[in-house]
Parts: C-alpha cells; structure tokens; sequence
C-alpha cells in the first residue's frame, strides 16, 4: 500500500536533479535578479540542457516525454528558489506541448526542435484587455487572407512578451464564444507584431510581462496549430497542467519560507530564550507544515490524475491549484510575521516570496473561477 503514495526512484532522482540545478543556479542569484528586474534568461535556457524546456513533449519530438507529477516535482524545486522563474519555465513547456499535441507533423518539425533545447523560448497568449476569466470573450482577429490570416488585436499580461522567440496564440477566426477561436504560432520578427513597455509589478520581476500587440500581423495559414475553432479547447486542456505546475510553485516557495523560519525562530532570541521556545511559535510552525502537506498532496493526486486522462482531472486541478496557492500564500504570509520586523525587510527572501506568490492565486484561472469549476463538476455528478 505505501509504495502508491511514495516517489518512484525514478521521480526522486528527477526532484534531486532539479533541487540540485536551483541549489547552484538560482537560489544565490534570485534576490538580485527580483531587485534589478533582471531575466535570467541564460538560466532559463540551462534548464533546457536538463530536458526541462520539453517535460511533456513526446520522444518521438525529442522531448523527455514525462508525466505531470514529474513536472510538478521540477516546479516546485525550481521555485524554492525563485518563483517566477519556475513559472516561466512552465509557460514555455505549456506552448511546446500544445504544439506537439494538436499541431501538423509539418508545424512540429520546424519549431520544436528549438523549442526543446529551449534555444527557442515560447509564450502563450490568450489573455487580452477586456477578457481575463472570461476567457472566450476573446477580441484578436484572425482574418483570412490568401495563405495567411491578418491579425488585429491585443494580448495582456503576456509573460515574456519581447523577449521571447514564439508565441502560441489564441485568435477569433469566427464568430460563436469558445467555437470561434483558433490557434497561431507567431515568431517574434514578423511584421505587424509589435510589444508594449514591460509592465511595473508588485512581484514576478525575474519574468518579464507586457501587451502583445498585433497590427494588420500577417501569419502563414501554415502556422496554424490544429483546425480552425480548436483553440479554445486547446486552450482549456493546456491549463490542467498550468494550474498544476503553478500550484507546485506556491509548494516551492512556501517550503522554502517555512524551512527559513525554522532557522530564523531558533536563532532569534526574545525574553532570553530562542522565538522558537514559545508554544505559539511551535503551533504557528505545525499549522505551517500540516497546511503544505496537505496542499502538496492533493497537488500530487491531481497531477496524477491529469497524466492518466482521469475523467475527473480538470474538477481535481481547480481544487489542487486553488489550495496550493491559498496555503502557499498564507505560510508564506505566517513565516513573515515569525521574522517579524526583519521578515519586512530586503535582507531576508521572505518579503519576495510573498510578492511573487501573490499572483498565483490570479493566474491560470483566478481562484473565485476554480471554485466554479469545482462547484460546476459537483453539481452536475449529483443531477
């Protein structure tokens, strides 16, 4: 019974690998890559060394071809670290698996062999202005023309917008809700592409966000992943994994507050004694620890789940993301208030953590849409 809620050695040895590539390459580095609004990009691509650029993608694309739980284990590691850049990592294995899962032999063979080695990064773009939740109110034109589609519109909030080689676009080629919307991969040099000043955020400083803006955009009909109207449920199966590997960032990070908090309240002496003598400390830190516990298996469950096609995947992934990354937040929260005056400060990572692990909550569907989601599934398996 035990061996079904263990680590494989295989999964182990991947949660090292990567625990071991953050130790080295992004743990010292990360506070002065958030202080200088620097994109660690060299770093980024390093982890494409590893297989990491392509977690999910098939051998057959030259990916390493490994399930969602294996990829939640890379996130969360990476995180521990920083945050943003695991997240980062995630949007580009997110946009090179959709091409691999829906696109044309054709489409896969030019793009994905830079986009494995990740000599390529990718964006994914679905959001825009004046559609966040309400996803399938999408605006972006795609207008047939010829061999191309001529595209008009704005993407939002585009993580890497700029800096990026690829774009996985969702685009309106007709005109129904959710039937309507279709799927281009744009590169970054074609004309009619343009991007808006990086955004100025609360946190997320190491990943780089900005509009994407397209003006009379020509894009080859040949960059067209799938059939015309799939987007959207492309869109939508993508974001299973996301709301996995995004929560598995709220894991990391909150790990890595809890862990400095062990330090710091054994170390911090108050009344004569270490803060850690206190029964208060003591009951902050076990609610701390039960909480991630709790949320990392629900994660791990749900990750599973997504990987084996589990007709309740989607309703599992809601739940997992919104908890992981409400603990997430609260530990992280509850480990500043343990540092107390000095958790405020710059000297100490935990006032970082808890800016970039704010977003979580907003992104890859906000948690107010998982309860939906969660809410929606319930009610229609109880009719």
């Amino acid at each position: 019974m035990t061996d079904q809620f263990q680590l494989t050695e295989d999964q182990l040895a991947i949660q090292e690998m990567a625990r071991r590539f953050t130790a080295d390459n992004i743990t010292p580095f990360a506070a002065e890559w958030d202080e200088k609004h620097h994109f660690p990009r060299d770093v980024i691509q390093m982890t494409g060394e590893l297989g990491f650029g392509a977690i999910y993608v098939s051998e057959e694309s030259g990916g390493i071809a490994l399930g969602r739980l294996e990829a939640a284990l890379i996130m969360e590691a990476m995180a521990y670290g920083c945050p943003a850049t695991s997240a980062y990592v995630s949007i580009h294995n997110m946009a090179s698996w959709m091409i691999d899962r829906f696109g044309s032999a054709e489409l896969k063979a030019r793009f994905l062999p830079r986009l494995v080695t990740m000599e390529h990064i990718a964006s994914y773009a679905l959001t825009e202005p004046g559609s966040g939740s309400d996803a399938a109110a999408l605006k972006t034109t795609a207008v047939l023309d010829g061999d191309y589609y001529v595209l008009n519109g704005t993407k939002q909030f585009i993580s890497g917008s700029g800096f990026n080689d690829i774009y996985v676009v969702m685009v309106r080629t007709g005109e129904e809700k959710a039937k309507g919307i279709t799927c281009l991969v744009v590169e970054k040099d074609t004309p009619g592409l343009s991007f808006g000043v990086p955004e100025k955020k609360l946190g997320w400083n190491a990943s780089p966000t900005a509009q994407l803006i397209f003006e009379d955009c020509r894009v080859p009909v040949a960059n067209r992943v799938g059939a015309e109207g799939d987007g959207f449920r492309f869109a939508m199966a993508g974001l299973d994994g996301g709301r996995i590997n995004i929560g598995a960032c709220s894991l990391g990070g909150a790990q890595r507050c809890l862990d400095e908090a062990l330090v710091y309240t054994k170390e911090r002496q108050q009344f004569g004694v270490p803060v850690a003598d206190f029964q208060n400390t003591q009951f902050m830190l076990a609610d701390m620890a039960t909480e991630l516990e709790a949320a990392r298996a629900l994660l791990y469950l749900a990750a599973v789940k997504v990987t084996a096609g589990a007709p309740d995947k989607t309703r599992f992934s809601a739940m997992a993301k919104r908890l992981a990354t409400d603990s997430g937040s609260n530990i992280v929260n509850n480990a500043l208030q343990l540092f107390g005056g000095y958790g405020y400060l710059k000297d100490y990572p935990i006032e970082r953590f808890w800016r970039d692990l704010r977003v979580h909550s907003i992104l890859e569907g906000t948690n107010q849409v998982m309860r939906m989601i969660v809410g929606r599934d319930l009610l229609r398996q109880g009719s």
